[in-house]
C-alpha cells in the first residue's frame, strides 16, 4: 500500500444512485487507508462527519453539482449548509455557460460568493469542467478562480463526457503557479496515472478507485 499516494486522494462517491451502504463503505476505506477526504454529495455530509470526526479524514462535498448552472444564492446556501453539517472542503462547479459567453464578472462573482460563504472555514475548489472548454477558456477559468480567492482549481465533475488529462493539469498548474492547489479528477483509476498527474502539478486527486490506486491495482472510476 502507498501511504504517500493516499495523502493525495479525495475518496469519491458521487453517483446519484449511491445509498447508505456505499457511503459506509467509502467511510470505512477512508479510515483504513487514511485518505485526505471523502467527497460525497451534500446529503451524505452529516453521516460522513459523524463517522469520521474522530479521524484526520476530512469531509468534502460538491456545490452546484454537476452543471454549475444553479443560482449563486443557491450555491451560497449549499455551502453554508454543508459547513454546518461538517464539511471541511467544498468543490463548486463554476458557471460554464457564462464562462463560455465571456461574462467574466458573473463567473468571478459566483466563485467569490462561495469563497465568502466558506469564510475561511472550508477549503474551496473550483471545478472548471475542462472537457467543455478550449485552451483559452481553461486559462481564463483558472485566472478567475484565482482572482476570486479560491484555494484550488479542479479539472472535472466526471459527468460531462471527459475527465482529467495530464495536459490539462499541466496547463492549470502553469496558469495558477504555486499560489493555488490543482485537483485532477475524472476517470483516474490506477497508480501510474496518479503519478503522472502529480508530476504534471496536481496536489490533490479525486477518484472513486482510491483503494485500487494505493494498492497498485487498476480500479473502476464510478463518479
Amino acid at each position: 500500500m502507498s501511504a504517500e499516494l493516499a495523502a493525495y486522494i479525495d475518496h469519491t462517491q458521487l453517483k446519484p444512485e449511491t445509498g447508505k451502504d456505499k457511503i459506509a463503505e467509502i467511510v470505512r476505506e477512508a479510515r483504513e487507508y487514511s485518505f485526505t477526504s471523502v467527497c460525497v454529495n451534500p446529503y451524505w455530509v452529516p453521516y460522513c462527519y459523524e463517522n469520521l470526526k474522530d479521524t484526520d479524514v476530512k469531509v468534502c462535498t460538491v456545490i452546484g453539482f454537476p452543471l454549475g448552472a444553479t443560482s449563486t444564492a443557491s450555491k451560497v446556501y449549499e455551502t453554508k449548509q454543508a459547513l454546518s453539517d461538517g464539511a471541511a472542503e467544498v468543490d463548486m462547479v463554476l458557471n460554464v455557460g457564462e464562462l463560455k459567453a465571456s461574462n467574466n464578472q458573473a463567473v468571478q462573482r459566483d466563485i467569490e460568493a462561495v469563497v465568502e460563504a466558506a469564510n475561511g472555514s472550508a477549503l474551496t475548489k473550483v471545478i472548471i469542467e475542462t472537457s467543455l472548454l478550449n485552451e483559452e477558456e481553461k486559462i481564463r477559468a483558472c485566472k478567475l478562480a484565482s482572482a476570486a480567492g479560491a484555494d484550488y482549481v479542479k479539472t472535472s465533475t466526471g459527468f460531462s463526457g471527459g475527465g482529467a488529462t495530464v495536459e490539462d493539469v499541466r496547463l492549470m498548474r502553469e496558469t495558477v503557479g504555486s499560489e493555488m492547489g490543482v485537483k485532477a479528477s475524472g476517470g483516474i483509476r490506477d497508480t501510474q496515472t496518479v503519478r503522472a498527474m502529480i508530476e504534471a502539478g496536481a496536489t490533490r486527486i479525486g477518484a472513486s478507485a482510491g483503494v485500487a490506486i494505493v494498492n497498485g491495482e487498476e480500479g473502476t472510476s464510478s463518479y
